[in-house]
C-alpha cells in the first residue's frame, strides 16, 4: 500500500509516534493516521479467529488489543487526527481508495480554511 500511495505522489511517516500510539502511515500535514491491522491480532469481526491453545490467553489479549485501539483512536481524533483502519483481508485497491479519498478530502477542507482566514 505504502508503494501504491507514493507512486500517486503522496508522502508519508511511518511508525510515527503520537497520542501515545504508533502509527503505521502517517500523513503529518494533513492529520491523517492509517492503520493496518491483522484480522487475528486486532479482533476483525469477519476474519478473526480463535487461537486452538492457550485460548483463554489469547481472547483476554485480543480483547485487550480491541480496546486498545477503541481508545487511541479516541485520543487521536480528540486531537484533530482523522483515523483509517486497513484490516489485512481488504483488498489493496480498496485500501488505497479510501486513503487517497481521505487525502483529497483532508486536502480540500485545508485548502477551505486557509481561503476563509485569507479573507479576514
Amino acid at each position: 500500500m505504502r508503494r501504491a500511495l507514493f507512486a500517486m505522489g503522496y508522502r508519508y511517516r511511518i511508525d510515527l509516534c503520537r497520542e501515545g500510539t504508533r502509527i503505521d502511515i502517517a500523513f503529518v500535514n494533513l492529520k491523517l493516521a492509517v492503520f493496518c491491522d491483522g484480522c487475528f491480532w486486532h479482533g476483525c469481526p469477519a476474519h478473526g479467529t480463535r487461537a486452538k491453545h492457550n485460548s483463554d490467553y489469547w481472547d483476554r489479549k485480543i480483547a485487550e488489543n480491541v480496546k486498545r485501539d477503541c481508545r487511541l483512536r479516541s485520543r487521536l481524533r480528540r486531537a484533530g487526527w482523522k483515523v483509517i483502519r486497513v484490516w489485512e483481508h481488504d483488498s489493496l485497491d480498496r485500501a488505497i481508495d479510501r486513503v487517497a479519498r481521505a487525502l483529497d478530502q483532508r486536502q480540500a477542507q485545508a485548502r477551505s480554511f486557509m481561503q476563509s482566514i485569507a479573507f479576514m
